[in-house]
């Protein structure tokens, strides 16, 4: 058996119930093939399926159940196919022409031999008809010039197969014999007798299928051909090899004879050897080919290549006898091609294959360069070679013009199910990238995607989603990827909790429910589960659900649970038949509310009342509110998140209090220690342990808790909101002392001082009096007066104007010389929980720094607290930071510079470098430049407008004019030392210049989940920094100028003007002369103005934004992280609601959780991130962690297990 195989493409029509593949139609000049092939075509059966389909051989039932494997078995599918287009290139490279063949005789007589020439004329006869027949290796063979071979191609429709090889072991079973003899083509026109015509055939892989000795006529390998295997895309290689004959094309191209184009050199070339070859086939030519005479070198040259071409012609290169000049020369001589011998025999087919070849060549080269050969008389060629592509594509239905994307999903998914999920994600695909691309789908693909998707088609993204629904994956609610070892059991029980969860959310059940349905249904197909997919047909008749569960009780859905056990027990007792269904309807009431009471209930018989469900354990716990206080609580969390700072004060949990008390400090331990920039008395000391060991229980109640929320103890509360001050000041209105004189430590300057507000008497440098406030900042948590009954749970406060202390480098920056008070519209924001504002009676109006007031007296008064004064959010804040570092001071006899280092100054304060420099005003000599560093805590950004982010604010505040000394002045910070801690305060109280009343500013600013602060370094790139300036300045006016037409006191004015407009135009009680149609016209073309302007200066923003991002693109080496983000929810700045998000740092960065008092649940970062445009609910401080810090653990939980683990 020869190990030649012909392996055959064949479309599933043309093969018989036996599984023999037929042989293939040969074409019309090369004979038949053999008449066992012959059709037999009979009459057959309509099918039984008549559905509706554009495809014969559909099985509606085994499409529907394609995941199913038993169903898969018993239909025998032959696997994936695939159409004639495809089967096109498969045949044969589609980059090479086929070309068939044909020979004519040559019209060459036998030459005479020379007179007196000893070598004798080859004897054999010219080759005959069928030696031209036979010089091509099969009827079916086609000649292909890149390769100068041969591919065998047949195609024929037939109800029996071809020869099949002994060793051939299919795949895939063959298609439907008997559906093959009821009909000879399953394409054509009209209806054939299985049904509806296909529009072209679908073919199935077979390789190595063919015993090509059976083959009739049989194809046999060539004594002079190497063994190999024929498969479709193969070829029968020529006499001489490919590249031989690529190699001599291009030598000839590359050094054509004198006078010669390259064309002409490599035609000339090869009908030398063309010649040769009949020469001495038809001539009898044998003589010897010196290879050394003017005539050869002229044609051929002499090279190793044309050397090799002749030995695979069959010529060697020997010595001849002497020449005329009496020495030896050398010439190649031909083969003998005796036909009465083997080796004359099988020299004679060898080159005549290859003469059949060149010349096919040659004829395929002069068409191809027929423009650079039209001087060149060509050598006559006796053979034809004609392009076989449009035969073969044509007969196997290969056209390209056909449409056949439905077909051919439509056959992949019959001929092979498993593989239904991935033929229609193919073939969705397709479908929406014409939609995506522009172009309309035609009606056809749109309804077939239409009719799949009701037959419960989906795709691999929808089964992905599918996964997701159910909770698997790394961020799912099972935490577990969806493997083939997980068991059906648990991906059943995963739905049914989906289910669940999706009967609790109250707005979209419905929608969940039926998502999680068709999840498990894609699931239980894609596992090819029989057990979960019965389950799921089950479920689509007698699954019970909330909304049927209340109509089987019979009882409405807002039924209280007490009422709704009464109700069950009644009908069990009138129903005892429909006992396990009215319990399967209280089971689904009891996971749709999520009740503990109704489950037990159902477990026990016992109805145990009202079950607070008990909280996860590794849930962060939440505050309760002690009255007005979420603002505290929110600060408090944030404090219990700081690793380091939890660390520093769980020591001083449950400290002695009396101890404390007698403890003696002497007045030069107080001296060696300062604390925001003075020294602290001994009052101030025992208060702040009171308050950080108060600080240290409850954190560890915030540890080990079980209750979902900790209540706060009220000393904790009054100590963090009321500062030692306000208590000295207190204790004389009731008629006590003054103890701030228990010590001799007074105010003093320590270090570098603070950026002064406007009311400031000192130096642009000078420290900010405390007591001073105004009426337009705001403070926290006063008691609300009687008279303000409507405004229940809130309470009125006053709003002092100063910035923060010594923390916040500036927030007033408009006036910093001694001057009238500063621009409220500057002011930043201190946002409180549950405030109303009020106006103080008082009004700074002169430029002298304002007096101590007069010691109030002992009434009562809506300005006083229910801790004692009033305080703004930055100013608890202070409180709380002045303690904790007061507490945690060290009286050991050690060095007071020890303090420098303590935990608050470690982790929130950095330090800044200012510098203010004046104007140039005509006339006056150049000022000098103020320059100082200074520490800072918080930086301020100013919210006024929307259309700006993070680092625009920031550089507002790097970078700003302000007053000084009566003049502009340019006062520039740049940052010299960051903390572990950046807090970003966002100001949102602004000023009505117009109505004299502040407001809150709810503009959205932008921010993501980490900032670089490179930019704003002091050691930044100077050039960077200038490039920075001048962009940021031309944005500022941009934004200014559009404020101004949409914003100002007369915008927007464009709506202004159509107003005005439409008015004028209407207006007929009154003559206006001056109404005229050129100001018609006037006010028509100004509001075009208007609005091309503000969509250029917005296109301009744009583009600056992007040049002044593309500045800072590479320096990331400052990076921060987002980990906290405070919410103040309420339009107005006089009251509103507090709460707080902080970031799951450091286990789950994509995780959020809401502290809202006693509440904290687990949000997504999308929440936390979201656009606040048009809610109340806005960020109002912002704190980022140093990248690599690990500052923050946000959840710091008692875990038992870590005992057990520790135990084992």
């Amino acid at each position: 058996m020869t190990p030649f195989r012909e392996p055959q493409l064949v479309g599933e029509d043309l093969v018989d119930d036996a599984g023999r593949v037929p042989g293939l139609v040969p074409p019309d000049d090369q004979g038949q093939a053999s008449t066992a092939w012959n059709d037999q075509t009979n009459e057959w059966e309509a099918s039984g399926d008549s559905w509706a389909s554009d495809i014969d051989g559909r099985n509606e039932d085994e499409e529907l159940n394609w995941w199913d494997s038993t169903v898969r078995v018993w239909n025998g599918r032959p696997g994936p196919g695939m159409l004639p287009p495809v089967l096109a290139d498969l045949l044969h490279h589609p980059d090479h022409s086929l070309f068939s063949v044909s020979v004519t005789a040559p019209d060459l007589k036998p030459t005479p031999p020379a007179s007196g020439s000893d070598v004798p004329s080859d004897i054999s006869p010219p080759p005959s008809a069928d030696d031209l027949t036979y010089s091509i290796p099969h009827p079916n063979a086609y000649y292909c010039r890149k390769h100068n071979g041969w591919v065998l191609l047949l195609w024929k429709s037939s109800s029996i197969l071809p020869p099949l090889a002994k060793s051939f072991k299919p795949h895939h079973p063959f298609p439907d014999q008997n559906r093959r003899k009821r009909t000879s083509s399953c394409i054509g026109d009209g209806e054939q007798p299985f049904g509806q015509v296909n529009k072209t055939h679908h073919f199935h892989l077979y390789e190595k299928a063919v015993d090509s000795h059976q083959l009739m006529p049989p194809f046999r390998r060539a004594e002079w051909e190497c063994s190999m295997y024929c498969i479709a895309s193969d070829v029968i290689p020529g006499i001489i090899p490919s590249k031989l004959m690529d190699d001599f094309t291009k030598d000839r191209s590359s050094n054509p004879s004198p006078g010669k184009k390259s064309e002409e050199a490599v035609m000339a070339g090869w009908e030398t050897f063309i010649t040769v070859i009949e020469n001495k086939l038809w001539k009898g030519e044998s003589r010897p080919l010196p290879i050394g005479r003017k005539t050869f070198q002229a044609k051929l040259g002499w090279s190793p290549i044309v050397r090799e071409i002749f030995e695979y012609l069959g010529f060697h290169l020997s010595s001849i006898s002497p020449n005329s000049t009496g020495s030896e020369e050398m010439a190649m001589v031909p083969p003998s091609t005796d036909s009465r011998t083997p080796e004359g025999r099988l020299n004679r087919s060898k080159l005549l294959r290859a003469w059949v070849e060149l010349s096919a060549w040659l004829t395929d080269y002069h068409r191809r360069f027929a423009i650079g050969l039209k001087a060149y008389v060509p050598h006559q060629l006796w053979v034809r070679a004609e392009s076989a592509r449009e035969m073969y594509q044509n007969a196997i239905g290969a056209h390209p013009d056909q449409e056949l994307l439905a077909f051919a999903y439509m056959a992949q998914c019959r001929c092979n199910p498993i593989g239904t999920p991935d033929y229609f994600s193919h073939f969705y695909g397709i479908v929406k990238a014409m939609q995506d691309l522009g172009d309309i789908p035609p009606q056809e693909l749109q309804n077939l995607v239409m009719e799949e998707r009701g037959r419960y088609r989906y795709t691999y993204e929808d089964l992905q989603n599918a996964t997701k629904t159910l909770g698997f994956g790394k961020d799912g609610a099972l935490g577990v990827d969806l493997e083939d070892d997980v068991p059906d059991d648990f991906v059943e029980q995963a739905w049914r909790d989906t289910v669940r969860r999706a009967w609790r959310d109250t707005q979209d059940s419905s929608d969940l429910q039926r998502d999680a349905n068709d999840a498990f249904r894609m699931i239980a197909e894609s596992r090819g589960s029989s057990k979960l997919r019965s389950i799921w047909a089950d479920s689509k008749h007698n699954q019970m659900n909330p909304s049927r569960a209340y109509s089987v009780l019979e009882v409405p859905q807002d039924v209280d649970e007490t009422m709704l056990l009464t109700v069950f027990l009644m009908r069990i007792e009138e129903q005892p038949a429909q006992t396990d269904k009215m319990r399967e309807a209280l089971a689904t009431i009891s996971e749709a509310r999520d009740s503990a009471r109704l489950r037990q209930f159902l477990e026990t018989g016992q109805d145990p009342g009202d079950i607070i469900a008990p909280t996860r354990p590794d849930l962060p716990r939440g505050l309760n509110q002690l009255g007005n206080t979420c603002y505290l609580n929110s600060l408090l969390q944030y404090f219990y998140t700081i690793r380091e700072l939890r660390e520093a004060v769980a020591p001083m949990a449950n400290i002695d209090i009396k101890s404390l008390e007698d403890e003696k400090l002497s007045d030069d331990d107080l001296k060696r220690h300062r604390v925001g920039g003075r020294l602290v008395t001994r009052r101030e000391i025992l208060r702040s342990k009171k308050f950080v060991s108060q600080l240290a229980d409850l954190f560890w109640q915030l540890e080990y808790c079980e209750a979902a929320s900790v209540t706060p103890t009220i000393d904790l509360a009054k100590l963090a909101l009321v500062t030692s001050r306000d208590e000295e000041d207190e204790e004389v209105d009731r008629g006590g002392t003054d103890s701030s004189n228990d010590t001799d430590a007074t105010l003093v300057e320590d270090g570098p001082t603070r950026v002064h507000s406007a009311d400031s008497p000192s130096s642009v440098l000078g420290k900010r009096p405390r007591d001073d406030q105004k009426a337009d900042d705001m403070v926290i948590d006063s008691p609300k007066s009687e008279s303000d009954g409507d405004k229940a749970g809130f309470v009125i406060v006053s709003k002092p104007n100063s910035p923060r202390r010594s923390n916040s480098p500036r927030s007033h920056r408009k006036s910093i010389s001694q001057s009238k008070s500063a621009d409220p519209s500057t002011s930043k924001l201190v946002e409180v929980e549950d405030v109303e504002m009020r106006e103080s009676s008082q009004a700074v109006e002169t430029q002298k720094p304002p007096h101590l007031p007069a010691r109030k007296t002992n009434m009562a008064s809506d300005s006083i607290m229910m801790f004692g004064k009033q305080h703004d959010v930055s100013e608890c804040m202070d409180n709380c930071m002045f303690q904790i570092e007061t507490a945690l001071l060290k009286f050991d006899g050690l060095s007071g510079s020890q303090d420098k280092g303590s935990v608050v100054k470690r982790l929130f304060y950095g330090k800044i470098r200012q510098r203010i420099t004046p104007m140039r005003i005509e006339g006056r000599s150049r000022a000098s430049i103020h320059e100082k560093e200074d520490i800072f805590s918080h930086l301020p950004i100013n919210v006024a407008d929307n259309g700006f982010d993070i680092y625009d604010g920031l550089s507002g505040y790097f970078d700003d004019v302000v007053e000084y000394e009566g003049n502009k002045a340019r006062m520039e910070v740049a940052l010299v030392d960051l903390p572990p801690l950046l807090q970003v305060q966002l100001q949102r109280v602004q000023f009505n210049r117009e109505t004299l009343q502040p407001y809150k500013s709810q503009a959205y600013v932008k921010f993501g989940e980490t900032i670089y602060m490179d930019r704003f370094l002091d050691s930044a790139d100077s050039q960077k920094k200038a490039r920075s300036k001048i962009i940021q300045a031309d944005l500022t006016a941009r934004r200014e100028r559009i404020r101004l037409l949409t914003q100002d006191k007369h915008a927007p004015f464009i709506p202004a003007l159509d107003g005005a407009l439409g008015f004028l135009s209407r207006q007929e009680n009154i003559a206006l002369p001056e109404v005229d149609e050129e100001l018609i016209a006037q006010m028509n073309s100004e509001q075009d103005v208007v609005k091309l302007e503000v969509e250029e200066l917005r296109a301009g923003i744009t583009k600056l934004k992007e040049e002044l991002e593309d500045i800072w693109r590479e320096d990331t080496q400052v990076a921060y992280e987002l980990t906290s983000v405070f919410i103040h929810r309420g339009s107005s700045p006089s009251w509103g609601h507090y709460f707080f998000y902080s970031r799951h740092l450091p286990d789950q960065p994509d995780m959020w959780f809401k502290y809202n008092d006693s509440d904290v649940a687990e949000v997504p970062k999308d929440e936390v991130l979201a656009d606040t445009t048009g809610s109340t609910a806005n960020p109002y401080l912002l704190v980022f962690s140093r990248k690599g810090s690990e500052v923050i653990q946000t959840v710091k939980r008692f875990d038992p297990m870590n005992l057990e683990e520790a135990d084992a």
